[in-house]
Formats: structure tokens, C-alpha cells, sequence
């Protein structure tokens, strides 16, 4: 992953910037309405945790999830995985691993 990014938080992502995200195998998370990083006074100096299901089979497109951090902040974002298919490129770490994984085991 691009310098360590695992995954980028903002109010809302033009379609392409999410799904290149995901093809980069970085989580897409969006802030609930009403919020944004002024709102829950966010530096963007923290550090982030996700409670995202270590099971990739148990996250749904659009699920809701926790995100904590260092300083005891929590709040709940929408996982912009919007497709099953988004879901599996992010299981591989993104489209390539998962181009190169396909096409190695029709070998």
C-alpha cells in the first residue's frame, strides 16, 4: 500500500477516486451526514483504528463502522465498498493482486 494509506475518511468520493481506492486495496470510509473532520474535531494528526470485521466474508457494501482514535475519539463510518467485486479486489490488496492471483491459477 501506497506509503502505509490503509484507508482515506472524507464526506463524500467522486466514483472514480473511490473505486481507484479500492483498487489500491485502501478502504474508502465516508462520514456519517451532519459530520466531517470540523464537526468531530479531528486533526488529521491522530491515529485511526477500524473495527472492520477481520472476516472479509462478514463485511457488506455500505456497512457502518467504528472508528476510534489515539486521543479516545469514536465515531461510525459508511465502508464505501459499494459491489461484492470492490470487496474482493480489497481482499487481494487490490485489483493487480487479484488480476495476477486469477490469471496464476488458470495456469
Amino acid at each position: 500500500m501506497p506509503q502505509g494509506v490503509k484507508a482515506v475518511i472524507a464526506k463524500s468520493f467522486e466514483r472514480i477516486h473511490r473505486s481507484n481506492l479500492v483498487g489500491m486495496g485502501i478502504i474508502p470510509l465516508c462520514f456519517k451526514a451532519g459530520e466531517d473532520a470540523d464537526t468531530l474535531q479531528l486533526t488529521g494528526h491522530e491515529r485511526y483504528t477500524i473495527d472492520l470485521p477481520n472476516n472479509i466474508n462478514e463485511i457488506r457494501p455500505g456497512q457502518d463502522v467504528t472508528v476510534k482514535t489515539d486521543s479516545g475519539k469514536s465515531f461510525t463510518c459508511t465502508a464505501r465498498f459499494d459491489t461484492e467485486v470492490e470487496l474482493a479486489y480489497f481482499n487481494h490488496g487490490g485489483i493487480l493482486p487479484y488480476v495476477i492471483r486469477q490469471l496464476a491459477a488458470q495456469k
